[in-house]
């Protein structure tokens, strides 16, 4: 039995506006690609990005989470650091004579294979000049990096712990107080739900 028009306009208009997150990313890249910042521009980004929703509906993305600002000021504020001492090290290492890089590809194993929290991890850790995801599997929650120079970034062992820094900055910002538990991650300001109190 199929819905009724107006009650299937009803739920695509509910739909569309439980996504203004995605809508308005979109209609910041819209306007970025001009690179006008005026309101024709801002519109057309926005009813662009409403045809996309309606045209190419995504599936809803299930996450349970919790937003914590102290966590994620320090998740931005790494992120930022890293990227400008790996941008500093990507244009030395291009301008170092007769240097060539050993580049890698390490697989690390996160923590949580959560769709959200895997896709900012991996998206972070691409943004960081050097390093690139070439692979993520949201199954097994394994991510495949490759890294521009093993040696400099401390080794295979190095890389994965960097990574799992990451995912764990970005579990205490976004995730729920359940997650941290059961993925043995220390809450912010407080102890792993594994330890003991004394």
């Amino acid at each position: 039995m199929s819905l009724h028009p107006r009650r299937r306009t009803v739920r695509t208009v509910r739909g569309i506006v439980a996504q203004w997150p995605a809508i308005a990313v979109l209609a910041a890249i819209w306007v970025l690609l001009w690179g006008d910042l005026s309101w024709a521009n801002v519109i057309a980004g926005a009813l662009l990005a409403v045809l996309i929703m309606v045209v190419f509906p995504l599936p809803p993305v299930a996450a349970q989470g919790r937003f914590r600002l102290g966590p994620f000021l320090v998740l931005a504020g790494r992120f930022v650091a890293d990227l400008v001492v790996a941008s500093f090290h990507v244009a030395f290492m291009a301008l170092r004579p007769r240097y060539v890089p050993r580049g890698a590809v390490v697989v690390v194993q996160l923590r949580n294979p959560d769709d959200v929290f895997l896709t900012i991890t991996a998206v972070l850790s691409t943004l960081v000049p050097g390093s690139l995801v070439v692979e993520a599997q949201r199954r097994t929650g394994l991510v495949y990096l490759h890294v521009l120079d093993i040696e400099d970034s401390g080794g295979v062992e190095g890389v994965r712990r960097n990574v799992l820094q990451l995912e764990e900055r970005v579990l205490r910002a976004f995730a729920s107080d359940d997650v941290l538990a059961q993925c043995d991650v220390p809450q912010p300001g407080g102890r792993t739900s594994n330890e003991e109190v004394a």
